[in-house]
């Protein structure tokens, strides 16, 4: 499937990012959340503790301007524990920003650009915006939202730009076997376009092993992380971009009329915690699997009323109400009990909800429980 472009408006135009109009004051009031599609997150305290960083180190940080692309410790670190040379790093606020910057960067008027559905807004609207030919590559429900590679096989042509794409996916959690993901990076390598890739959840897989970065196999490539989701530190907005150096130089001319750069306090947290990274993953890892079994028995239990896939990767689920048409209202009728998920019309899917799992077990449990309630309740 084809969408028009919209290279008519202007980036003030761009589509509403529906995710978070409906997050955007509700995050903050409700007390069961149950919609996020990070880990639990870490206090400074907390950190501090697990990393052994002391006070003096944070008493001593200057708050003068970073490099463009950030500094060069963090860039170092990033390579290493990632893949790639330094000087094919960027630092950036948070993943979104990097999205932007690459998209504004490589997307021309016209352009043919495959698109995941459902999926995050920032992996569509921004190309939309600038002018892009949407090719819609749907995750089928039907199939459990697997990646279907003859859909993707269909959609490339010789006109094709770039292909976007985030796996684990938000917001169902799917993802590419091992085998899925070789036979995908022949389909783009057959192709002269650019690989976004979207890894904010790639360290959040529970069989097997995280794909690895396609830098590692794409010259094209371009890949972008976060300490948002798997690293429990939302509020730091620390992310990255791998990519050619090229189209670096490229992202920092936008990025000098937009943020400038980084900020030296949330680099030096983000170059302890990526230097730890294994350990500060592994702790919230451990927690979504097990929450992921309390899911699991949950989804079992209400069969009748539930329709979920168990995710493979991430910490967010994308359950169909059995029966329901639009979930909203029942949404709503969460929220009036204090339990936030977000409605599946956020993701073009009404009759669903994104239920987060990586927060804590208690709160899960809560929110699970009310899910059922009100479920039963309405459909009386």
């Amino acid at each position: 499937m084809t969408v028009g472009s919209a290279d008519h408006r202007t980036i003030g135009e761009i589509s509403p990012a529906l995710l978070e109009d409906w997050l955007r004051e509700r995050y903050f009031t409700l007390p069961v959340d149950i919609s996020s599609s990070g880990v639990e997150t870490y206090s400074l305290g907390h950190l501090r503790e697990l990393l052994g960083i002391p006070q003096r180190a944070l008493d001593e940080i200057a708050f003068r301007d970073s490099p463009s692309v950030g500094a060069r410790e963090l860039r170092e670190v990033i390579a290493r524990r990632f893949g790639g040379r330094p000087d094919s790093v960027m630092v950036t606020h948070g993943s979104t920003e990097a999205l932007f910057l690459v998209l504004a960067a490589i997307v021309r008027p016209g352009d043919e650009i495959v698109v995941l559905h459902p999926v995050y807004h920032s992996l569509h609207s921004i190309a939309e915006v600038l002018g892009a030919r949407l090719k819609v590559w749907r995750l089928d429900p039907a199939d459990g939202f697997a990646p279907d590679l003859d859909r993707l096989r269909d959609l490339l042509t010789d006109r094709t730009r770039a292909v976007l794409v985030n796996f684990p996916h938000n917001p169902t959690g799917a993802t590419l076997t091992p085998a899925g993901y070789a036979e995908f990076l022949d389909l783009i390598a057959a192709r002269d376009c650019h690989l976004l890739w979207d890894g904010a959840f790639s360290e959040l897989v529970y069989d097997g092993d995280p794909l690895p970065d396609p830098r590692a196999f794409l010259e094209r490539a371009i890949s972008v992380g976060t300490l948002s989701k798997a690293y429990g530190l939302p509020g730091l907005r620390v992310g990255w971009c791998l990519a050619p150096p090229d189209l670096l130089r490229a992202m920092v001319r936008v990025r000098d009329y937009v943020s400038i750069s980084t900020s030296p306090l949330a680099e030096f947290l983000a170059t302890a915690v990526l230097s730890n990274g294994d350990r500060i993953v592994a702790e919230r890892l451990g927690q979504a699997r097990r929450n992921r079994e309390i899911l699991r028995g949950w989804a079992a239990r209400n069969r009748e009323v539930i329709d979920l896939t168990v995710p493979p990767g991430g910490v967010c689920a994308f359950p169909a109400i059995r029966g329901v048409t639009d979930a909203h209202e029942i949404c709503q009728a969460l929220e009036a009990l204090g339990v936030l998920v977000v409605p599946g019309l956020c993701f073009g899917h009404p009759d669903r909800m994104r239920v987060g799992f990586g927060g804590p077990t208690g709160v899960l449990s809560a929110g699970l429980a009310t899910i059922s309630q009100v479920i039963r309740e309405e459909g009386r």
